[in-house]
């Protein structure tokens, strides 16, 4: 009987299965493990390959050929028909795998959405099983395709208007025009982009979150304020009255501009003057976001500055700080930190002036040779050592303190001096300064301690920097690669 199994064929059958399969499965499963380990998304497909298209496909063959059952056996069907069935979904996983798994960033097959492919895997699906039917079952699917067809035209019909807003949605997610961070002007909303499905588009516009459809977009223009990739320029427009000499007015712009904690690394603001008072001034960026803060900030640090330098801003050059009954208030309540006798204060009031900061401008820069010096009157002013792009900060200003010690030994300050508050400011000239030094040596003393003090404070500061440069350096050499 043996032997007539092997002549049969059967019996080879028979030990090819019991000594083939478990061999195959054992090979896949190391191939699994090793895969694994490489996160590879080849290991999916294997791991359907092993567990389910080899042992139904063992059992399949076992029944077809092993056992010679005939052909219209319905469990020799039905192995054929899960069988088939597995061999659909592993050629289509491994399409997935091979087309779209490795897809770079910005390839085509990246963009392509996620529902896209599961829609067209539906179908694939659908059409194969139906295929399998025909030649496992010899079912008839001419009549299901034809009623499938016409069942979609009449769905399609009811719901045009809905489905078209699903197309264009998938249109647009295929295109991907925009990403999710984006800042869209789009349909008269304005704001950065949240989310975005097959049906509308989410956008902060700072108020709230605005909906809109993607229909809306796919059949509209809109502005992507994000791309292309580099600076965003901020705008906005000034006027002045038409007495301001033009370039001492664009300077000022710009310098302000040009100051301003949000401007991109390496760029510089640009003014235009159009004529009649009226300027453009563009801020380079980092993007969008920074837009808003960046204008507010320097529109209000625009009206300080022009005060300051006697610019009439939107035509008005007026400032309650530069009346005479506000010199001399101010005179008068430090004149005990300037050693101040009451005949002094004629003097002074002929010689010096208020000066009004807003907050965050930058009162004295760092590495320069100052010409006056300023007493802190109110608000206060914030000292910092510029490190790596970045400001330390080390001590404060108050009322009564000097800022700008410097002139008086005519070196460079090592610090940045910067409006912590609203800061108001009494700027004494170096000559008035220096008459003042003259007669008062106690005067002298104080503001030597200041300035040493100020000088150790820095010194210490800088030495902290470094010692914590110094450690990270050293973490870094002895970390594992």
């Amino acid at each position: 009987m043996l032997d007539d199994a092997f002549r049969d064929g059967w019996g080879w059958w028979v030990v090819a299965l019991a000594v083939g399969v478990p061999v195959l499965l054992v090979v896949l499963t190391e191939m699994i493990n090793g895969l694994r380990r490489r996160n590879s998304p080849l290991a999916g497909p294997l791991r359907l390959l092993r567990n389910g298209v080899i042992p139904v496909g063992a059992l399949f063959a076992l029944l077809a050929f092993a056992i010679q059952s005939p052909a219209d056996q319905v469990w020799t069907r039905v192995a054929a028909t899960v069988f088939g069935f597995l061999v659909i979904l592993l050629l289509l996983s491994s399409f997935n795998v091979a087309l779209f798994a490795n897809a770079a960033e910005d390839s085509w097959r990246k963009r392509i959405p996620t529902i896209f492919v599961e829609i067209a895997r539906l179908v694939l699906v659908a059409l194969g099983l139906a295929l399998l039917f025909s030649w496992v079952w010899d079912a008839d699917v001419g009549g299901l395709f034809t009623a499938l067809g016409v069942g979609s035209i009449v769905i399609g019909l009811a719901l045009q208007n809905a489905v078209g807003g699903v197309i264009s949605g998938l249109l647009l997610l295929f295109e991907q025009p925009f990403k999710i961070g984006d800042f869209l002007d789009a349909a008269g909303v304005r704001g950065r982009v949240v989310e975005v499905n097959w049906r509308a588009v989410h956008i902060d516009t700072g108020s709230g979150i605005q909906i809109v459809p993607n229909s809306s977009l796919s059949g509209a223009s809109f502005t992507n304020l994000s791309e292309p990739d580099g600076p965003y320029s901020a705008s906005t427009s000034v006027t002045f009255a038409t007495d301001d000499p033009p370039h001492e007015v664009m300077a000022l712009l710009v310098e302000v501009a040009d100051a301003l904690p949000m401007l991109a690394d390496r760029e510089r603001a640009s003014v235009s003057y159009s004529g009649a008072g009226a300027y453009g001034v563009s801020i380079p960026v980092a993007g969008p976001a920074d837009a808003g803060r960046a204008l507010s900030m320097y529109l209000s640090w625009v009206w300080y500055a022009a005060r300051r330098r006697g610019f009439a801003l939107d035509g008005d050059a007026t400032d309650p700080i530069a009346e005479p009954g506000r010199l001399a208030e101010a005179l008068a309540e430090i004149a005990g930190t300037l050693h101040l006798h009451d005949d002094d204060l004629e003097a002074m009031t002929q010689n010096s002036h208020l000066e009004r900061y807003g907050v965050g401008e930058v009162v004295l820069a760092s590495g320069v040779v100052p010409d006056e010096v300023r007493v802190v009157v109110s608000g206060r002013a914030v000292l910092a050592i510029e490190v790596d792009g970045g400001r330390v900060e080390f001590t404060s200003a108050e009322k009564g303190d000097l800022i700008g010690q410097t002139a008086l030994t005519r070196e460079r300050t090592q610090a940045v001096t910067v409006a912590g508050e609203i800061l108001t400011v009494l700027v004494l000239p170096l000559a008035t300064i220096d008459e003042l030094i003259r007669t008062r040596p106690r005067l002298a003393a104080e503001i030597g301690e200041s300035l040493e003090l100020k000088r150790k404070l820095a010194g210490e500061m800088l030495a902290s920097v470094e010692a914590q440069r110094g450690s990270i350096r050293q973490r870094r050499s002895v970390s594992p690669r």
